[in-house]
């Protein structure tokens, strides 16, 4: 059963992670600060760390320096800045993602798998165990508006609907993060990629059309002024 550290000097938080963790089947340890931390790395067998970077004693960016000097345990950084500049930082230092406040439950989940999955992957009786817990939905449903995860198909009021593959994996990621706003930027990152060199006109063409695509229902996508787009349920 994976181990994850949760990091995080707010105590709110730090009970909201350690609750979404345990109901996936993680243990968990907890640490108010990075020099705590620390210390519990040379008692305890962990796979996983999620840090948050702004944290009285030592902060995350210093625990990062501190850990790769002997270990190369995968990371997670918590933040809520949002610069693209702290997000390489983050990177830079050896952390092996990279999540802003707000995030949700699924979002938290899906990169700890991604990353638990690149770290481990020879490791079978781990990876079992993350594929056996983490469950994502096969379909999802909204209105009229019918996506099949594995299949990689869509219906609107059960007629197939054909899509682009980006065009599919926005959606995906918007039904996965049903009433989150996202920015542009994010959106490019998560569905293009970190280092796709395309503009956020992009994002924005892929909403145009996923919009007539999704016919009556295309306001399920609303764009919120100033910030970015997030899928509502419009009744």
């Amino acid at each position: 059963m994976p181990t994850i550290l949760i990091v995080e000097d707010e105590q709110t938080m730090q009970r909201l992670l350690t609750l979404h963790l345990t109901k996936e089947g993680f243990e968990t340890i907890t640490a108010d600060n990075g020099e705590e931390a620390i210390s519990l790395l040379s008692s305890h067998q962990i796979d996983l760390a999620v840090v948050d970077v702004m944290m009285p004693v030592m902060d995350g960016f210093d625990f990062v320096k501190k850990l790769r000097e002997s270990s190369t345990l995968p990371v997670i950084f918590l933040t809520a800045r949002s610069d693209e500049k702290d997000r390489i930082e983050g990177l830079m230092l050896g952390g092996d993602d990279y999540l802003s406040k707000p995030f949700s439950k699924g979002e938290l989940l899906a990169r700890i798998q991604a990353v638990l999955r690149r770290t481990y992957q020879t490791d079978r009786n781990l990876i079992h165990h993350i594929d056996k817990h983490i469950d994502k939905p096969e379909i999802f449903s909204l209105e009229g508006i019918q996506l099949n995860r594995k299949a990689r198909s869509m219906k609107v009021d059960q007629i197939p609907t054909s899509l682009t593959v980006k065009e599919f994996d926005l959606l995906l990621f918007l039904f996965e993060h049903q009433g989150q706003v996202f920015t542009r930027e994010h959106l490019l990152t998560s569905v293009w990629g970190l280092y796709y060199e395309g503009t956020e006109r992009t994002v924005d063409t892929h909403i145009k059309t996923l919009r007539m695509k999704l016919k009556p229902y295309g306001n399920v996508i609303q764009t919120v002024w100033g910030i970015g787009y997030k899928l509502v349920d419009i009744e």
